[in-house]
């Protein structure tokens, strides 16, 4: 096995957060490997972890707690369960609500990774003397001469979660292991590491979706935190009623499916959401086109390193498994303004644009408007 994380002069202590899932646990196993001091922790998310799905799906439930002991076991770690279930709550479910509520589309992922696992988790590990979190990610860090780190997407693009971990600074980063990030083989060949290491989580199912919405129906959960709320479905060019809803919340921008239209649009074509507005409670859809964006504004950047200091052209990614785009961008008084060199569709408020300079993340930010690319939509 060739070894994925460089031994350094001394060992690192080093807290590996171990899901339950199988790169976590190979990620774990190869910090060992490395000569590190490893201590295994589980992050218990949820104070009533029924509520969290279930079948050997998750990260956050009693039986991944389970698992990740028995990975622990194997690997021959110490290992430990921390309950940060009231912070998870008020940082990633809440805040997932409000945004819903608000007509946002959060990225609650993004959310965990920047507010839990390298904030709350971080903060408390280098409290307790450690030196850095291990998880199983996939993405790399690079120290430069000067001692700086970048983050730089996986070796394998099939694998690269970079676009969530674009949240984090470079003190985080200073502290953070991802010992699958060099990893050039499929998952099929993770699984087979973990089975010869003797993990029992070799072929547990990836998790999907979202942790905390037990049964996978994200309308109904928001439904039943926000109650339902009549609204009106309306035409984009006409401004004709077309149908109605149970509540703005239970969209997205670029959504198809589940409008309950009555009739079809003049043209025989499919209509999208474009639009959706929480105060008057209505949705608004029209053509695909309509939904191409030209330009958008991203508040809240953060940067892996130093922000940049010049407008630039880079590449970015809207969504966790999007291709990239061509951009131009520049920081005008701390928001980030972006112009794509073609239009993207569907395009949508809260979601997190991440810029790419080659393979190094330059940062995240959290859009907040878009300017569509026809001048009458």
């Amino acid at each position: 096995m060739t070894e994925n994380l460089p031994r350094t002069p001394r060992p690192l202590r080093v807290l590996a957060a171990m899901s339950g899932g199988v790169d976590s646990a190979v990620a774990a196993a190869r910090a060992v490997e490395a000569g590190h001091e490893v201590t295994g922790v589980h992050l218990a998310l949820s104070a009533n972890p029924q509520s969290f799905r279930t079948g050997a799906r998750g990260c956050c439930t009693i039986e991944d707690s389970r698992d990740a002991r028995r990975a622990a076991d194997v690997i021959g770690i110490p290992f430990y369960v921390w309950d940060l279930a009231e912070r998870f709550r008020e940082d990633v479910v809440e805040d997932f609500i409000a945004e819903y509520e608000a007509g946002r589309t959060p990225n609650p992922c993004l959310r965990c990774n920047e507010k839990i696992k390298f904030a709350a988790l971080l903060d408390k590990a280098l409290a307790l003397g450690f030196d850095a979190v291990c998880t199983g990610h996939y993405a790399t860090v690079v120290e430069n001469p000067d001692g700086s780190r970048e983050l730089h997407r996986a070796c394998d693009m099939a694998k690269d979660q970079s676009y969530v971990l674009g949240v984090l600074d470079e003190k985080q980063l200073a502290h953070a292991l991802f010992p699958l990030g060099d990893t050039l083989t499929t998952k099929d060949e993770i699984r087979a590491e973990a089975e010869r290491r003797g993990l029992a989580v070799a072929k547990k199912p990836d998790s999907h979706d979202i942790c905390f919405i037990a049964d996978g129906d994200t309308q109904g959960f928001l439904a039943s935190r926000l109650g339902k709320a009549e609204g009106d479905i309306v035409d984009g060019a006409t401004g004709e009623k077309v149908g109605s809803h149970d509540g703005a919340f239970g969209f997205t921008i670029g959504q198809r499916k589940g409008l309950r239209i009555g009739h079809p649009a003049p043209d025989g074509k499919p209509r999208y959401v474009l639009d959706i507005s929480p105060v008057n409670n209505t949705v608004t859809v029209g053509p695909a086109e309509a939904l191409d964006v030209s330009a958008l504004t991203a508040i809240r950047p953060r940067w892996c390193g130093s922000a940049p200091a010049a407008p630039g052209t880079y590449t970015a990614q809207l969504r966790a498994h999007g291709g990239e785009s061509e951009v131009h961008a520049e920081v005008v008084d701390g928001e980030l303004r972006v112009s794509f060199t073609e239009p993207v569709r569907g395009v949508a408020p809260g979601q997190a644009i991440v810029l790419y300079d080659g393979t190094r993340v330059v940062g995240s930010a959290t859009i907040a408007s878009t300017t569509r690319a026809a001048a009458n939509v």
